[in-house]
């Protein structure tokens, strides 16, 4: 019997429809009076990130560089009531966001909670087979997240802030290829230890959160995709998947943002230098 066959009973599996019903606001006022910058405002968990954190209780920066995107999402940080600052930033730009550090704290006033989200396409080719111009282009990756904390440092430290990094549950599977991309992101898990050493002592804390497949979209089109070539159907894939985690399901957008939520909320006042693993159980840490 194949991942693909086997099934969970109704005592351990709830629908997606299920946890979306049941943790519809798990984080309501966790972030009540803070302004959080979300930079890099994806469809799916940059999103996400933005609108569950206005439903916490925050005021949003929004940050990337689709400006249409930027604008939607604003309306829905709006209609939860709460305020939305589009900058529309290239985040590998260091001009740029010098620009949208100096536009926070002119604009808003203040910084408590920094989500770097931004996303860089990875390389599937094993590294042995890779050009190391390209091992090097992957590494490079994270220097902008390096510059966005260096630049809201000072706003940071004078409200005792938080930076959470989005990083990725390959630092932890066996996934063939991606190895560049593993390295890059052991670099970014790296660098969040770093900052947390450095930062400790003046007050601001600074965490990871490492999810693994996220039901949304882009996942959905690549489950397609497979089943497409395997003459199977999608959610046959996902079962497949989600077979090889303790929850027997994948978890949503919303359900890694709330995790990002947390830590940079007070109720995770204590929690530094962290990763925190989203993936239903696929890997244990």
């Amino acid at each position: 019997m194949g991942p693909a066959d086997r099934r969970s009973t109704g005592r351990d599996r709830r629908s997606d429809a299920d946890v979306t019903t049941t943790t519809s606001n798990p984080v309501t006022s966790v972030l009540g009076g803070k302004v959080v910058l979300v930079a890099g405002v994806g469809p799916g968990l940059g999103r996400s990130l933005a609108v569950r954190s206005a439903t916490a209780g925050a005021d949003v920066v929004l940050a990337s560089r689709d400006r249409d995107r930027l604008a939607r999402v604003a309306a829905e940080v709006g209609a939860l009531g709460r305020r939305a600052v589009v900058v529309p930033t290239d985040l590998t730009d260091p001009a740029a966001v010098a620009a949208l550090a100096d536009r926070i704290v002119d604009d808003v006033g203040r910084l408590d909670a920094v989500i770097h989200n931004a996303y860089h396409p990875p390389s599937r080719e094993a590294l042995l087979d890779t050009e190391l111009a390209s091992v090097e282009a992957e590494l490079v990756s994270s220097l902008p997240a390096l510059d966005l904390v260096r630049r809201c440092t000072p706003a940071l430290v004078a409200s005792g802030g938080s930076v959470v990094l989005v990083n990725s549950m390959i630092l932890r599977n066996r996934l063939p290829g991606f190895g560049a991309y593993r390295m890059a992101k052991a670099s970014l898990l790296a660098l969040a230890r770093g900052l947390s050493v450095e930062l400790g002592p003046q007050g601001v804390r600074v965490n990871s959160v490492a999810p693994g497949y996220i039901r949304g979209d882009a996942v959905e089109a690549s489950f397609a995709k497979a089943a497409r070539a395997r003459g199977t159907t999608v959610e046959a894939i996902h079962a497949e998947v989600a077979a090889e985690t303790d929850l027997r399901r994948l978890p949503l957008p919303d359900e890694v943002a709330d995790a990002a939520v947390f830590l940079a909320s007070d109720l995770a006042r204590s929690v530094t230098g962290q990763c925190l693993d989203i993936n239903s159980g696929a890997t244990h840490h």
